[in-house]
Formats: structure tokens, C-alpha cells, sequence
């Protein structure tokens, strides 16, 4: 019998237009605890150390600031995005 795992989505992304596809899914939810998971698996696709060493943030705190259960700082994840080299556009709306 095949062994089970658990589905990863960090597994799937391998560049930056899945990361950017898989983020922009995530904010089309709206939800803060959904997005902050979701830009945590991003940061584990890419490495969580390394991560942590572009943003100047420890391990531990990237993984509690993006596992979706505390209110993450904003600073914080912008920090982080900036290091996933993704950048917010506001979404233009038809007048």
C-alpha cells in the first residue's frame, strides 16, 4: 500500500509567477490569518533561513508571525514580501 503524506503546497512553488498566482489567491480571500499562512508557505518554499536573513527576522519569529494564529505586524510582512520579491499593486477599479 502507498505511504500517505501530507499535502504541501510550498512543494508546488518553483517560480516566481506560482508564487505570485498561489499570493494573489490568498488575498482574494480577505482573510489577514489566511494571507499570513500563505505568505508562510512561500517563505518555506523559499527557505525559511534564508528568509530570515534578508529581513533581519529570527526563524521563530517568521514562523509565528506567518502560521495564522497571531496578528502579524505589517512591517513584518511587507519585510518579507519585499525579500520574496513581491510587490503590492492596488487593484484599479472601472469608475
Amino acid at each position: 500500500m502507498p505511504e500517505l503524506r501530507r499535502f504541501d503546497a510550498a512543494e508546488f512553488l518553483e517560480t516566481q509567477e506560482d508564487v505570485t498566482a498561489f499570493l494573489a489567491e490568498a488575498f482574494e480571500t480577505g482573510d489577514a490569518s489566511f494571507i499570513a499562512k500563505a505568505i508562510g508557505t512561500v517563505v518555506r518554499a523559499r527557505g525559511t533561513t534564508e528568509i530570515a536573513r534578508e529581513t533581519g527576522l529570527s526563524r521563530e519569529n517568521l514562523y509565528r508571525a506567518l502560521s495564522g494564529e497571531t496578528r502579524v505586524e505589517f512591517d513584518t510582512v511587507m519585510r518579507v514580501l519585499g525579500a520574496l520579491g513581491v510587490e503590492l499593486e492596488p487593484k484599479h477599479r472601472a469608475a
